[in-house]
């Protein structure tokens, strides 16, 4: 449900109340060059905070089920929706000797559980889709076994407009929403679960996690790195910036581009799609509040990894959203994942239209990467001790603010 635009002007800030609140000094690169720190974001931040892993149209049957490798918090996980429709997250691990049940050779797959149940390889143990265990092979040869006590162990699971989270803390400090708290209220109401067409990126980067999370984090490179796939950009104008507890978000305005003609032949196919057309009128009334013709797209930083892209504007080629995640594998090394939602084409023009789309999100994604590893091996120098941040970066410095308080914290 969409809140009053209203009711979240609590979350607003000036540029002068953002110098004021966050400070205008350097921002030190510790965080980023020390490998005792990443030690502690494992056990004080990813293994306490919600994190997204899903969406729920990613599972829309029972049984479906999708495989998450999670080495930030040492761990696979299984997400699955259950034979009663609902979906719950569990430790990818068989309780017998501590097997994968399901077998994942990469960072993440996809499959589908036959009858609702899922068969570990090793030994054959089952489970249910729901969790409990359901049959042992030979279990009159076991001297002692509880099968009631041999379920598949879960973690915390809840869903926000149809994303799907964990928690790996046995007793979460908050509910989901209580953690997103006025971002879940800013962002609420969105029809998020039509765009089930999806994009998907991925690449492993040698940098540390936040490197990647800050380099997507801000608008003022843009007429730099992106100087090849945005030829004519007229520039932006960064600002309506908001603080939500943890996470924080602002608003990208912008004159446009010169687009070439291809570009603009395809956007005219979504532009004048029923379906596909910039919906303005659909955004949650606090983002961009005032319809401003040329609103490019809201920038938030949903802490500690994700960022979700509303581009439903006037100055947008169709009707979507993008998101980019971070997930640490190591202090020096990054899964990145950028994806790009899109309602179904109704047509082979359309379907044209979004891969066209999609292909120039694609290559200044890489614009955005091939600057990451470089800034990483700088920082690693140690060269410099510090970032210099100007206003257009201040969702860096809120989430080094940030960091630094959860890892802080005294268990």
């Amino acid at each position: 449900m969409s809140h009053p635009a209203a009711s979240l002007d609590h979350i607003r800030r000036s540029v002068p109340q953002i110098r004021e609140e966050l400070g205008v000094a350097p921002v030190p690169v510790r965080a980023i060059r020390d490998p005792a720190i990443y030690a502690l974001e494992k056990e004080r931040l990813f293994k306490k905070v919600w994190l997204k892993v899903a969406t729920a149209w990613e599972l829309p049957n029972p049984g479906d089920y999708k495989v998450k490798e999670m080495p930030v918090a040492d761990t696979s996980v299984l997400i699955v929706r259950g034979k009663d429709g609902r979906i719950r997250a569990f430790h990818n691990v068989c309780t017998h000797r501590g097997n994968k049940v399901v077998p994942n050779s990469d960072f993440e797959s996809f499959g589908r559980a036959r009858a609702n149940v899922l068969s570990c390889r090793f030994h054959g143990w089952v489970f249910s889709t729901e969790g409990p265990l359901k049959s042992v092979p030979l279990q009159d040869h076991f001297g002692q076994i509880d099968t009631a006590c041999l379920g598949l162990r879960p973690i915390a699971c809840d869903e926000w407009q149809g994303f799907v989270f964990i928690n790996f803390d046995p007793e979460p400090a908050q509910s989901l929403a209580d953690y997103l708290g006025d971002f879940g209220a800013l962002f609420g109401g969105y029809p998020y679960h039509e765009s089930t067409t999806a994009f998907r990126y991925s690449t492993v980067l040698e940098c540390n996690w936040k490197v990647a999370l800050y380099a997507f984090s801000e608008g003022y490179h843009v007429p730099t790195i992106h100087a090849g796939s945005l030829p004519g950009f007229r520039g932006i104008e960064h600002s309506d910036f908001k603080l939500m507890g943890p996470h924080a978000s602002s608003t990208i305005y912008g004159a446009g581009m010169d687009a070439a003609p291809s570009t603009q032949k395809f956007a005219g196919i979504l532009h004048g799609s029923e379906c596909h057309k910039p919906r303005p009128d659909l955004l949650p009334p606090a983002i961009n509040p005032e319809r401003r013709a040329d609103f490019q797209f809201e920038l938030p930083n949903i802490f500690p990894n994700l960022l979700i892209h509303l581009a439903s504007g006037c100055g947008y080629p169709g009707m979507s959203y993008f998101t980019h995640q971070f997930w640490p594998l190591d202090h020096g090394r990054t899964l990145w994942e950028g994806i790009n939602y899109f309602r179904p084409a109704e047509n082979a023009a359309e379907r044209a239209a979004q891969i066209h789309v999609n292909a120039l999100h694609r290559n200044a994604w890489l614009e955005d990467t091939a600057t990451m590893e470089d800034t990483f091996t700088g920082i690693m120098s140690g060269a410099i001790d510090d970032m210099q941040l100007m206003d257009q970066e201040f969702l860096i410095r809120h989430a080094a603010l940030t960091l630094d308080r959860h890892l802080e914290e005294v268990d």
